[in-house]
């Protein structure tokens, strides 16, 4: 890795914590920021209609819970592919043109689940849909995190991946009114179809956003053999355990908790709903203060202290008793501030991991390389819940943020690294 690569710049300690950090940015990042935050929210919509109508297509398709669980990991696996393919392609014709690609994939795939005649199809569209889910993320973290200054790139990304927060709730709001207004043999479609959506904002990405202006004499082809080798290989291994970790705990609650609260708390649509808002509000909040934390005390230190939260949140909410309802509603809040907020320091903490000729090839394969394997989780969620019940089973996602903790022995600290 190239001198500028390594060069650490020192954080500014003094600077202002707020979270208005984007203002920070120049007039194209600020456009780039509002398509990668865009982009990303509506990322987050599609994913999450399959978990919040996962009972309904359960019941439609007299599918078992392992086939249920099938159903999420499959598009975790392939989001491994997408991904890859995405940061290549980002390297080699640029960062906007390929999130481009990524949103219009994973919208058309959304839509085409919604149109399945049988669970087969429903499991083939919702693989390709993972084409594009994979690849979004990581191309528009990076899009953004090379205009960021170093001393603000930490809360830029974390206010990125806050809209996670806001495509999930937007999709538990969608979720709440068309179910309450249809069938369930109809309302799981409904949810799909509007899933389309986001095609409409890539003419917002061509008209409005530019990539940052690459530095001098940067090779313009990704290479996957290229960040296997020497140190750099080092660092794509212990960066892809890492996200295996964290996402393997994040998938095992965000594929199961509805199904959780529908069949074993035995909440209808409009309390399920509740229980969630109260969940989402807190990853919303996460989101924001794991990125004012990962800029202050560093990567690696926000990633341990909320990879051990998580765990012990998560076991905790997983294992309370029959008729303490209540107890998850006042847990739910604290579970999704440290589930999400572990999630605030990937964007900028991978994109500085990399070389500038390297950096989507990177982020894309270690980060969707953690959604594939770390689909293991809810699938094998899926499977215990026959011995353990649903609630039972869940808890082991804590084994994922243990996984995480191992991983962060490998890798260096980041914060305040030049990127250019």
């Amino acid at each position: 890795m190239s001198t500028a690569q390594t060069q650490l710049d020192s954080p500014d300690d003094t600077a202002p914590m707020r979270f208005g950090a984007w203002r920070h940015l120049p007039t194209a990042g600020r456009r780039a920021f509002v398509g990668a935050f865009g982009g990303y929210g509506l990322d987050a919509f599609d994913y999450q209609v399959l978990p919040l109508t996962l009972a309904a297509i359960t019941v439609y398709f007299r599918i078992s819970a392992g086939e249920a669980g099938l159903l999420n990991s499959v598009t975790l696996v392939v989001s491994a592919i997408g991904g890859l393919l995405a940061g290549i392609l980002a390297d080699r014709i640029g960062r906007t043109r390929t999130l481009m690609i990524t949103i219009g994939t994973y919208a058309v795939c959304t839509l085409l689940c919604g149109l399945a005649p049988n669970f087969g199809l429903l499991l083939t569209f919702r693989a390709l849909q993972g084409l594009g889910f994979g690849g979004e993320w990581a191309v528009g973290a990076v899009l953004v995190a090379e205009y960021a200054a170093p001393r603000y790139r930490g809360r830029v990304a974390a206010l990125i991946q806050s809209s996670w927060a806001v495509g999930w709730a937007a999709a538990v709001i969608v979720y709440t009114l068309v179910f309450d207004l249809t069938s369930p043999d109809i309302g799981w479609r409904i949810m799909f179809m509007t899933g389309v959506l986001p095609a409409l904002f890539v003419l917002y990405l061509r008209r409005k956003v530019t990539d940052a202006p690459r530095p001098a004499g940067t090779r313009t082809r990704g290479s996957v053999r290229a960040i296997m080798r020497g140190g750099l290989g080092r660092t794509t291994f212990f960066a892809a355990l890492l996200a295996t970790g964290v996402q393997g705990g994040y998938y095992t609650l965000g594929t199961w908790l509805p199904l959780y609260l529908h069949t074993a708390r035995h909440l209808n649509v409009v309390n399920t709903g509740g229980y969630l808002a109260f969940l989402i509000s807190g990853a919303f909040v996460g989101y924001l203060f794991g990125g004012v934390l990962t800029d202050r005390i560093g990567r690696k230190a926000n990633f341990a202290i909320f990879a051990v939260a998580a765990a012990v949140l998560l076991v905790a909410y997983s294992l309370v008793p029959p008729g303490a309802n209540e107890l998850l509603l006042v847990l739910g809040f604290p579970l999704g501030f440290a589930y999400s907020a572990i999630f605030s320091g990937f964007g900028a903490f991978l994109a500085e991991l990399y070389p500038a000729e390297l950096r989507g090839t990177g982020q894309g394969f270690t980060y969707n390389f953690g959604r594939a394997v770390g689909a293991a989780f809810p699938a094998t969620v899926g499977f215990m819940a026959n011995s353990f019940g649903i609630g039972g089973a869940m808890s082991f996602g804590a084994l994922g943020y243990g996984i995480a903790v191992v991983a962060l022995l490998g890798l260096p600290e980041t914060r305040g690294r030049q990127l250019r």
